[in-house]
């Protein structure tokens, strides 16, 4: 696998374990800690936490002399938005037939709208095909991806269709064009190939480290492979191999790291009345997690 960025390990945290979860903020040095063992120096950690700050992911409250980071409004969305394919049973199979395609116009001036389009198409198994044309496989739900961009998008600023190939006209070309296939063959292999090992789950000091990064790469897997229907691969196609080999894996650290993730919240200082998004206090911190001590 690449390396992972603290983006990708941070989203991959709070989306497997905050998102669904009433845990309260989390401390900055709690991530920090759990970053750190996936080799994220602190810095850059701190720095990409200001920048999900500031591209609304997430809200940053203070409590005594801890900073404390939690999910807004917008971040939950976004990150429920991807947890139907992430805990979907068959993650690489398309949503229903034909094809899905989108043309958009966002003006110049606004460069983090059409970023954060291109990465919900990218997400959603799109590829830019032509001249701004995008596809993707079967029947993508595009009003549900796009809900949390609705209010910035202008009328019409995005048009869809949903299509079928037609007799005289094969899509074979165009969807290699459109997508590297053996490139996405390669990332289903290296998945496999770091986690169909069971030393993979001591390859970090805490098995809540070792499932965000678990997480983090089945992520990166699933934004690689946009879930093109079964004939335009072989019979040796990895899919099949990469789900099971996530699943196993993942159960065989979802008891220890919950037990780690649940003392890492038990462990959260007495905020001031006020400081956190609800004005309500947090609970005493007894001691620290064991995926908070300094190591």
């Amino acid at each position: 696998m690449g390396s992972r960025q603290p983006k990708q390990l941070l989203l991959a945290f709070f989306g497997e374990h905050v998102v669904d979860n009433a845990t309260g903020p989390i401390r900055a040095s709690a991530l920090i800690s759990v970053l750190e063992g996936a080799d994220v120096a602190a810095p850059a950690t701190r720095a990409t936490l200001d920048r999900l700050v500031h591209s609304g992911i997430l809200a940053r409250t203070r409590s005594g002399r801890e900073t404390l980071f939690s999910l807004t409004e917008h971040g939950a969305a976004v990150l429920r938005e991807a947890t139907d394919r992430v805990r979907g049973p068959r993650p690489f199979d398309p949503q229903g037939s034909g094809w899905t395609l989108v043309t958009f116009s966002i003006p110049e001036g606004q460069r983090t709208l059409r970023h954060r389009l291109r990465s919900i198409l990218t997400w959603e198994g799109f590829a830019p095909l032509r001249d701004g044309l995008w596809l993707a496989p079967g029947e993508v739900d595009l009003a549900g991806s796009l809900e949390p961009l609705q209010q910035d998008l202008a009328p019409n600023a995005v048009v869809a269709f949903h299509a079928r190939e037609l007799a005289g006209f094969p899509i074979a070309e165009s969807v290699r064009a459109a997508w590297d296939i053996e490139a996405i063959r390669r990332a289903h292999l290296a998945f496999i190939e770091v986690w169909d090992d069971s030393a993979a789950a001591t390859m970090a000091p805490s098995a809540l480290t070792v499932r965000t990064m678990l997480v983090a790469d089945w992520l990166a897997l699933l934004r690689a492979d946009p879930r093109l229907p079964a004939e335009f691969m072989d019979a040796q196609w990895p899919a099949t191999r990469s789900a099971e080999t996530y699943r196993r894996m993942h159960d065989r650290l979802a008891e220890a790291s919950a037990a780690e993730f649940a003392e890492l919240v038990a462990a959260r200082p007495t905020a001031r009345r006020g400081s956190g998004p609800s004005g309500q206090p947090s609970a005493p911190s007894p001691r620290r997690s064991a995926a908070a001590r300094p190591r």
